[in-house]
């Protein structure tokens, strides 16, 4: 019996109501992840390129960028593939630089 004569819940009531919840969260979590792994379409291509002497990541950039391409957002791609705090890098660095398909 899940419910007193008068309406409330008994203890078994409680734990049946507990658990469905646990249950149904952990269905959410479980599908949301796979409908998020779907709709990724893996890793991004990506070159490994080592940065000369006096080059900035603007330069680098702008060598990459394609037509109709921001040259700020390749940089905002680069900054990103390479975990960069800022858009400095040095000479000799290896970065990843996108590479487009």
């Amino acid at each position: 019996m899940l419910m007193r004569p008068d309406g409330r819940l008994t203890r078994q009531g409680r734990l049946a109501r507990t658990f469905l919840f646990v249950s149904l969260v952990v269905a959410g979590v479980v599908l949301g992840s796979q409908a998020v792994a779907v709709g990724d379409a893996g890793p991004e291509p990506t070159d490994t390129y080592s940065v000369s002497p006096g080059e900035t990541l603007w330069e680098i950039a702008t060598a990459l960028r394609g037509p109709g391409e921001d040259t700020r957002d390749i940089i905002d791609e680069i900054i990103s593939l390479n975990g960069l705090e800022g858009a400095g890098v040095r000479a000799g660095q290896q970065i990843l630089i996108p590479v487009s398909s």
